[in-house]
């Protein structure tokens, strides 16, 4: 985890750069370290982008309480998990990482809702897509029995052409991270959900 530890130190120092109280912890990979127009799109769940570079969800359970240390959020978004599935490890690795972020919720922060976004499509990992929608699955049925405190957030069939394939243009050049089109669907999928389960447009 010791390489992580220059992004993590730069988030901790997040907060006070802010010119409100974040309400919104947006947490995980580099698919939202990099969303760089997050607090402008997402602007009315007063956002705070916590994301950071290569970060597998191993990391993000690692480093959670250091992270976390000085919020009170009202809401939790969460990507990773794609880079536990590249750098090997399986869809039950990837599962029993995700049930230990969800005890470190339950911890921390026990009646704040969090929502998931599910793993994408990715070109560059195409080979491994029966292993993510797999992990997916896992993933939201165990979200499910939370009865209605955590939710799940389906982004991988959005990013798809008509023939079951990722839509290029929503990708930069590596094949792996978004283009503007693709935070675009993500916006709009995360829009959707917040005002419909939380009235907040």
């Amino acid at each position: 985890m010791i390489w992580y530890e220059n992004d993590v130190k730069k988030l901790e120092a997040v907060k006070g750069t802010l010119p409100y109280i974040p309400e919104t912890i947006f947490y995980g990979s580099s698919s939202i370290r990099l969303w760089v127009d997050l607090y402008e799109d997402l602007k009315p769940l007063h956002p705070v982008n916590l994301g950071f570079g290569g970060s597998t969800l191993a990391a993000c359970v690692w480093f959670f309480d250091r992270i976390m240390e000085p919020y009170a959020p009202r809401h939790i978004v969460c990507y990773a998990g794609e880079n536990d599935l590249g750098d090997g490890r399986t869809p039950e690795e990837v599962y029993i990482f995700f049930c230990q972020f969800l005890a470190c919720l339950q911890r921390r922060f026990p009646d704040v809702p969090m929502t998931w976004i599910s793993i994408k499509p990715s070109i560059t990992r195409w080979n491994l897509e029966k292993t993510v929608r797999y992990t997916n699955q896992l993933i939201k049925a165990e979200i499910e029995k939370s009865n209605g405190k955590y939710y799940y957030l389906d982004v991988f069939d959005r990013m798809l052409d008509a023939n079951g394939l990722p839509v290029k243009d929503l990708y930069e050049a590596d094949g792996l991270h978004l283009t503007r089109k693709g935070y675009l669907i993500w916006k709009d999928v995360l829009q959707q959900h917040f005002a419909t389960i939380f009235k907040i447009s």
